[in-house]
């Protein structure tokens, strides 16, 4: 019985040393995992904060290139109108962008439109493209690029009322102030281009051209619930193209007394301010947080167009219209403030 003891103690003395052992090794590895673990996160964290110090650089500059593409567009309307009719301009544009658009769909394989939507699509395309282009062209013959930009400008002031009547949306009342600041800039501008009370008729052209915009943008509010931004672009322009094929023939006529850089510029129109513009400006708004955070940017288009149309086409912007204009993107960014609170 003693030896028996003995050697129980023995054999649970050496177990307990063992377990021991083993306790000290177990902690040291988790020590040793800890720290490791601790510096992967270091390093992961490191890698987040570039990936999305990478993604907001990204998001803005596409925001930036919409918005310096669609500035480029007023200029570039005002020169082509010299030796193109309102409505040949017109339809060449959106030949184009219609073109460009339907390659971009077939590589994205987008999906074809119910044919329950096709009178949606057709009154988008109606207002934003048909009705538009040839309100803007036809008022941009009369009208300087920084004045027509500055108008155009307060088409979101039409789209907020236009939503708050049809699609029932609240409108806080900061932000009907700021619409009234907008329409108080918008009165400044339209009396700039007002000589001996006879007002310019072009201007008038212009403002519907703004009108026309905010009920596209009405209604593409509806669209986008049921379709990505690159489906409701492509069939919205491809839609509005098709009214104005009607002057395909008209336009035909002109191009032998147009040159080959007037032409290239057309074209050019059509790929990046009325295709590209748009695909860059879905993306910001696709990876942005905040809408507000990419809306920003479309208050430089006015300064933007009236800087390149100073350089490109020497035109100048009187004091008055230009206090009209940051008038009305004040009054935008105002209502844009209380609107996203």
């Amino acid at each position: 019985m003693q030896l028996l003891y003995h050697l129980y103690f023995n054999i649970t003395r050496e177990n307990v040393g063992h377990f021991r052992f083993c306790v000290s090794c177990n902690l040291l590895i988790d020590a040793i995992k800890s720290l490791s673990d601790k510096s992967n996160r270091k390093v992961t964290q490191v890698d987040i904060n570039n990936q999305e110090a990478r993604k907001q650089f990204y998001t803005y500059a596409a925001a930036f290139l919409a918005a310096f593409l669609w500035a480029s567009a007023f200029p570039a309307t005002r020169y082509a109108l010299q030796y193109y009719s309102p409505v040949s301009l017109m339809v060449m544009r959106f030949v184009a962008a219609s073109i460009t658009l339907g390659i971009i769909g077939l590589i994205k394989k987008i999906k074809l439109p119910d044919v329950r939507d096709l009178p949606l699509f057709a009154a988008s395309g109606l207002s934003g493209v048909f009705l538009y282009s040839y309100l803007f062209n036809t008022g941009s013959v009369s009208i300087s690029a920084g004045v027509s930009s500055f108008i155009i400008a307060s088409s979101p002031v039409f789209t907020m009322v236009l939503a708050r009547f049809f699609l029932k949306e609240v409108v806080r009342p900061m932000c009907w102030a700021g619409i009234m600041v907008s329409l108080i800039g918008l009165a400044v501008v339209t009396l700039t281009q007002t000589s001996e009370f006879s007002l310019n008729i072009g201007l008038l052209l212009v403002i519907g051209a703004a009108v026309s915009s905010g009920v596209y943008s009405a209604i593409m509010r509806a669209v986008t619930r049921r379709y990505t931004a690159l489906e409701a672009t492509t069939y919205t322009i491809i839609a509005g193209t098709l009214g104005t094929l009607f002057f395909l023939p008209s336009a035909i006529k002109e191009i032998p007394d147009s040159n080959i850089t007037v032409n290239l510029i057309v074209i050019l129109m059509g790929i990046f301010p009325a295709a590209v513009a748009y695909l860059a400006w879905s993306y910001a708004l696709s990876k942005a947080k905040k809408t507000a955070h990419v809306i920003v940017f479309s208050y430089l288009i006015p300064l933007i167009s009236a800087l390149i149309a100073y350089i490109w086409l020497s035109e100048t912007l009187s004091v008055f219209t230009l206090i009209g204009g940051l008038v009305i993107i004040g009054g935008m960014v105002l209502t844009n403030i209380f609107d996203r609170e």
